[in-house]
């Protein structure tokens, strides 16, 4: 029996909802797929929750094709886990943590972000051999992470529903045979889901480990940033990205002018001081001091750049790098924080640079003095560097690291990201294995993830019109929508049935829109949710005809009652296949979009 719209939960709305900014968010939310709970956590409402079962689905077919296993795991971790392997302070805040108290004992434990100290415990009770290695294992779970500026829906909240797998083995050869394999199945996966990814070189954050690519989906309110390189497809998160090589020297005729320090009363940042002095960032050069393996370094960059931690910690070739603390700024300095500059240290500490500062003249540093600044300061006559080297953020038209081509740089939405995360948990949790020797080794591993939730929500971020969500056929929660123009009357009624049950005994996936409403509202609430197809049955019905209207094309065609069924099932069954109907219209929607 075909599902009946009157007989589920679908809560459409017409206006905006309050606090929803991003198309994904208000979308969703009108067309009822899903519902806020609380600040960064959504129900699946049953639209909401057939499309989710559908990336499920997807995402669980292109596991089981490489050969991994699924199990399911707990979602609460005893904290010792975390602490063996030092992920408490890693992830800080956002590692939700709760005590549970039995018979009078404590326990304290974890609402898993992910579950690498979890799976690595378990096979490091049954995984004793070379002979059971390699070995693959995923699950589909419920995460948990204190994301303390919930927003845009389902992109950024506390808990969502992930994919992720993990890898172990015996040697790299064989844990770069199963990342690329899990690279391929991530490809395959989006491309299904009708999403325009695009892998990209990533860190590996506190997940750990020496190689990582993400998945992105390019999107203007993406919370990531990727540089792209147009010319030879090079592309990287920010955190990432490399840049090319490129020579900056002084202009030969350059003046050197005279040092002079300026009050500059309440200017603690580039901004403050570009306004107080009336510059322009690329004319200051930011000083900041950072703790390096327990020794203080100052970092230099210009003023338009933002330090990167990962390439300092590189190019030192250090363990650990933050901030410094107030108190050592101010040891350091002799300056409250703000006012740090190269020229006039307390204390003689290195000094690393970005190659940019060598073309600069002329430039404002801090004076390392309360409120003040230093004009007219520059290289090699007023201060010197220690070490030099790609210690910053990339820039849009920055050279590639691969061509030397300029660079472009976009917002991402990130839906996938995989991992080689070595011996970084194995070590730490004990996960050995004897090998033909039975000489004692460390198992490798890999990580490899996927958001289905964010899936759902980064396909509608990327698929819409000014009618609503346009679903691909691959993930929408009904395929077909028959709507009856009088749903009281019992031959548009018979019909319907009629052609929904044909449809369904042929795999099809329909709803009927039994609804005693206008046909407007009909029209607009099967448009704002996106179904693929709509059946419509109305006065062409004393011919022996329906129209039937593709969500992405203008018009509709009429087709007889009688053929209708396999007509649609044949199209449908070749658009799961191939999503080339979706692609197309897909295309000249993202043209228009971009001609306004």
């Amino acid at each position: 029996m075909s599902m009946k719209w009157s007989k589920t939960l679908i809560p459409t709305m017409k206006e905006t909802p309050n606090g929803a900014e991003i198309p994904s968010h208000i979308l969703m939310l009108r067309a009822g797929m899903i519902s806020q709970v609380m600040a960064g956590a959504y129900a699946f409402l049953p639209l909401g929750w057939r499309a989710l079962h559908k990336a499920t689905n997807i995402v669980r077919e292109e596991m089981n094709r490489t050969g991994a296993s699924e199990l399911f795991m707990s979602a609460l971790c005893p904290q010792s886990l975390y602490e063996q392997t030092n992920r408490v302070e890693a992830f800080g805040n956002v590692l939700i943590k709760t005590t549970l108290t039995r018979g009078g004992a404590k326990t304290p434990v974890v609402f898993c972000p992910t579950h690498e100290e979890e799976i690595t415990s378990i096979v490091s009770q049954y995984v004793s051999s070379y002979r059971q290695l390699p070995m693959t294992l995923y699950q589909i779970q419920t995460k948990f992470r204190n994301e303390e500026r919930p927003k845009f829906g389902l992109l950024r909240t506390s808990e969502f529903l992930m994919k992720d797998a993990y890898s172990f083995h015996t040697n790299i050869e064989s844990l770069n045979e199963t990342y690329q394999d899990m690279y391929d199945a991530y490809c395959r996966v989006f491309e299904r889901c009708g999403l325009p990814y695009l892998p990209v070189e990533a860190e590996s954050g506190p997940i750990g480990g020496d190689a990582s690519h993400e998945f992105m989906i390019p999107s203007p309110n993406g919370e990531d940033d990727v540089v792209y390189c147009p010319t030879c497809r090079y592309a990287a998160n920010v955190e990432k990205a490399e840049i090319g090589e490129t020579v900056y020297v002084r202009p030969e005729d350059a003046v050197l002018k005279e040092v002079a320090e300026l009050d500059t009363p309440g200017a603690h940042t580039i901004d403050q001081v570009c306004a107080f002095l009336k510059a322009k960032p690329k004319r200051v050069v930011k000083t900041l001091i950072y703790n390096v393996d327990g020794a203080a370094v100052a970092v230099l960059v210009r003023g338009d750049c933002d330090v990167n931690e990962n390439k300092l910690r590189r190019v030192l070739g250090a363990e650990k790098v933050e901030l410094a603390d107030d108190a050592t700024i101010e040891r350091v300095t002799g300056a409250p924080v703000g006012f740090a500059g190269p020229v006039g240290l307390k204390e003689k500490i290195k000094i690393v640079a970005d190659p940019t500062i060598k073309e600069l003249v002329n430039v404002i540093v801090g004076a390392n003095k309360a409120e003040k600044h230093l004009v007219n300061v520059n290289l090699d006559r007023d201060f010197t560097v220690d070490v030099y080297g790609d210690v910053r953020n990339a820039l849009p038209g920055d050279a590639c690291p691969r061509c030397g081509a300029p660079m472009t740089m976009q917002n991402a939405i990130e839906v996938g990201h995989v991992f080689k995360l070595g011996t970084k948990y194995t070590e730490a949790l004990n996960a050995k294995f004897l090998d033909d020797s039975l000489a004692q080794q460390t198992i490798i591993m890999g990580c490899y993830g996927i958001g289905v939730s964010r899936v759902v929500a980064g396909l509608v971020e990327t698929s819409w019109d000014d009618a609503g969500i346009v679903w691909p056929v691959a993930l929408a929660p009904y395929e077909v929508c028959v709507c009856p123009i009088k749903a009281t009357d019992e031959a548009s009624m018979a019909a319907a049935e009629k052609i929904a049950a044909e449809l369904e005994a042929q795999g099809v996936d329909v709803i009927v829109d039994d609804r005693d409403q206008r046909p407007g509202v009909k029209f607009k609430d099967a448009d704002l949710i996106g179904f693929p197809v709509r059946v419509t049955i109305g006065k062409s019905l004393q011919d022996g005809q329906v129209e039937v209207k593709w969500r992405w094309e203008k018009d509709a065609t009429l087709v007889s009652v009688e053929e209708v069924a396999a007509k649609l099932a044949a199209d449908l069954a070749e658009e799961r296949k191939t999503g080339a109907r979706f692609a197309e219209a897909k295309k000249a929607r993202d043209a228009q979009k971009s001609a306004k």
